[in-house]
């Protein structure tokens, strides 16, 4: 099928970072008709899945992720518009604040579940990287959030989900948000050990959990 080889060199063009390209096979997807959604979950969210993986073997280092990343970026500036156009007069389910913990740079997981949580009707408030606990529970508690998703790849910056948590205990509003943890480092039991109301392993598994969380899933 023609539109599975145009998901393929999205793909194919994420993996080799190279943003131009991405954003010349985007256009020609949406000429073709392709839903914006399909060119995110189906083209691009593949691509950057294998990028992280092949860091993660070291296969390659961070300048590739970074290009990859700045490939994402340019490519979601494009569809984010057609995204909110396609959903037309969609109603809000909810409100997510999203980031990479303290200490971690690390944003592909983190972008590509932004990116499906607005595909499925949230509005997402993304802090981006190397976000400290208290910052979390300040925007949450501004942006009125029903959610807070926090990621963390990094043995070393996990403990920042825990913080978290403690920041919104000590501030007397835990009960107020739901907290879902993620990232490389993350299991379903360190997310019960600290007390988070749900672990998404990936992107889709975020996405239902925070459907979950506000009576939609």
């Amino acid at each position: 099928m023609p539109s599975e080889a145009l998901y393929q060199r999205l793909s194919e063009a994420i993996i080799s970072g190279d943003r131009n390209k991405l954003l010349a096979i985007v256009e020609e997807a949406l000429r073709e008709g392709i839903a914006p959604s399909d060119i995110i979950e189906r083209g691009m969210s593949p691509g950057m899945r294998e990028v992280g993986e092949r860091f993660a073997r070291y296969e390659i280092y961070l300048p590739e992720m970074m290009m990859a990343a700045e490939a994402w970026e340019g490519a979601m500036k494009v569809l984010e518009p057609r995204l909110l156009e396609a959903g037309g007069g969609q109603k809000r389910v909810g409100r997510v604040v999203l980031g990479t913990v303290k200490g971690d740079i690390h944003s592909i997981g983190k972008n590509i579940v932004g990116a499906m949580l607005k595909m499925s009707g949230f509005e997402v408030f993304d802090l981006g990287v190397d976000v400290a606990a208290s910052a979390f529970v300040t925007k949450a508690e501004e942006f009125e959030a029903d959610i807070i998703a926090a990621s963390a790849l990094m043995s070393t910056t996990i403990p920042q989900q825990r913080s978290i948590i403690e920041h919104l205990e000590a501030r007397g509003v835990r009960q107020r948000y739901c907290v879902l943890v993620g990232g490389g480092s993350a299991t379903q039991e360190w997310a019960d050990s600290i007390g988070a109301d749900g672990y998404g392993r990936t992107a889709g598994d975020a996405v239902a959990l925070a459907l979950k969380a506000v009576g939609k899933g």
